[in-house]
């Protein structure tokens, strides 16, 4: 397990992180995820031979984060091709799989128009599935030079928003290379400012019921040397009052066409808590999870999760968030939940919304869909 004792040596950056890769063993070809329901206690390969499997690692948050989302549903397309199933019916089962995760659907999208593309020019299926991967493999690349993107315009942001000195910064749920192609989004403007000694104190929010924050991120964070506390997600109050946080980095699942952000459940308090004490609320994420189709936060789809990840806990090892039985229970039989898996924050409470083409601030459906024209990446219908 990860801590704050295994950090690597002073000036040198800890290998990659494996999350997600396409793999040919003679059998056939197989996506390979990291699965994240394992960490911190273990670093274990998941492996998806079809679309169902990548739809049950989906479900069950072995694989994760808007990002990654949408490379995994690229991959996905390019497998079912690569083993000659039903691409339209497997694009169909991988992009309702999370409805709110608008980066899934533009994957998924984006590479069955290739191969759909393909196909009508005549190419025979075996051809088709080539270009299909490689499709995929370009969507993997250009995400993680969106990363690397966002992690300079993040850092150039907070340099104007902040005084000098170094920083403490307060994050939500898990944003970094465990949900890219990169090193992640918010958690990559947080580790670019570590990097230049900028960054005194990293907060992470242990992000309840399924603790990504102290699971996944404190496993980063830990992994890169940064300086990091954890605290329960209603501690976070208190840290504001103590004027021990400078300002909010969060990532986001979906961004609505008016500046609504969706992300995981408990961003909203912080947006709220972070206005009333006149903190920067910074939202950092790539074009590709700003959704001009949908027009305001009433319009987003929230996903709605099992009660039994609010009344019962399961330990990492069997699967949390995952289909897994065996939890303790933590309420008495029969307690029924609510457990949605996002909130959203109206554009009112967002400083600012960091993308790899830039920053909009203040927060404007029009700044954004200017932002938006200038990338090639936008989202697709």
């Amino acid at each position: 397990m990860a801590d704050q004792d295994a950090q690597p040596p002073v000036g040198m950056e800890p290998p990659a992180l494996s999350v997600l890769r396409w793999a040919e063993p003679p059998e056939g070809p197989e996506l390979v995820l990291l699965d994240q329901t394992r960490l911190p206690a273990e670093e274990v390969d998941l492996v998806c031979t079809d679309v169902p499997a990548l739809v049950r690692a989906i479900r069950s948050l072995a694989v994760r984060g808007a990002p990654l989302l949408g490379i995994a549903g690229g991959y996905g397309v390019a497998l079912a091709a690569a083993r000659g199933e039903d691409v339209a019916a497997a694009a169909g089962l991988l992009e309702g799989a999370r409805p709110t995760a608008v980066n899934l659907g533009y994957g998924v999208r984006r590479v069955a128009g290739v191969y759909r593309a393909a196909m009508e020019k005549g190419a025979d299926p075996a051809r088709a599935a080539r270009e299909a991967l490689a499709e995929a493999r370009v969507l993997h690349r250009e995400d993680a030079e969106a990363s690397a993107r966002m992690a300079r315009h993040g850092l150039a942001l907070l340099d104007e928003l902040l005084s000098g000195g170094e920083h403490q910064l307060l994050t939500h749920c898990n944003t970094g290379a465990l949900v890219s192609g990169g090193e992640g989004t918010a958690f990559a403007v947080a580790l670019a400012a570590h990097r230049e000694g900028r960054l005194r104190q990293l907060w992470v929010d242990e992000t309840r019921p399924l603790l990504q924050g102290a699971r996944l991120t404190a496993y980063e964070a830990a992994r890169n040397g940064m300086p990091y506390s954890l605290l329960t997600d209603n501690a976070a109050g208190s840290l504001f009052a103590a004027g021990k946080v400078d300002a909010v980095l969060i990532g986001a699942d979906r961004i609505a066409a008016d500046g609504s952000v969706a992300n995981k459940v408990g961003s909203y308090p912080l947006a709220v808590l972070a206005k009333y004490h006149h903190i920067p609320f910074v939202v950092v994420a790539p074009t590709t999870t700003v959704d001009l189709d949908t027009a305001d936060g009433a319009s987003i789809i929230v996903e709605q999760r099992r009660g039994s990840e609010v009344t019962e806990f399961t330990a990492p090892q069997g699967g949390v968030g995952g289909d897994k039985a065996g939890g303790v229970c933590v309420a008495p039989a029969g307690t029924t939940a609510y457990n949605p898996a996002f909130d959203v924050t109206p554009p009112e409470l967002v400083t600012a919304i960091v993308t790899e083409e830039g920053a909009v601030s203040p927060v404007t459906g029009t700044g954004l869909a200017e932002l938006c024209a200038r990338s090639s990446q936008v989202t697709i219908s």
